[in-house]
């Protein structure tokens, strides 16, 4: 897998989007320019957690079970 949750652009896992702001929001939501990996990604009540670190948790797994 070339691109991560947490990276695009082909950016390796664990690294940053350089699409997210200083909100974490995606600055090319809804674009064509949007990676498929994250514009196919459907998020789940499991997926998500209670709260933002348990999603984070669950992105960081999803990760490291995708490294080459």
């Amino acid at each position: 897998i070339e691109m991560s949750f947490f990276g695009c652009s082909n950016s390796p896992a664990g690294v940053r989007c350089v699409q997210l702001d200083e909100h974490n929001a995606c600055r090319i939501f809804g674009m064509p320019e949007r990676p498929q990996v994250c514009s196919g990604l459907k998020p789940t009540p499991g997926m998500c957690g209670d709260n933002r670190e348990q999603a984070l948790a669950f992105l960081q797994k999803l990760e490291t079970l995708t490294r080459p």
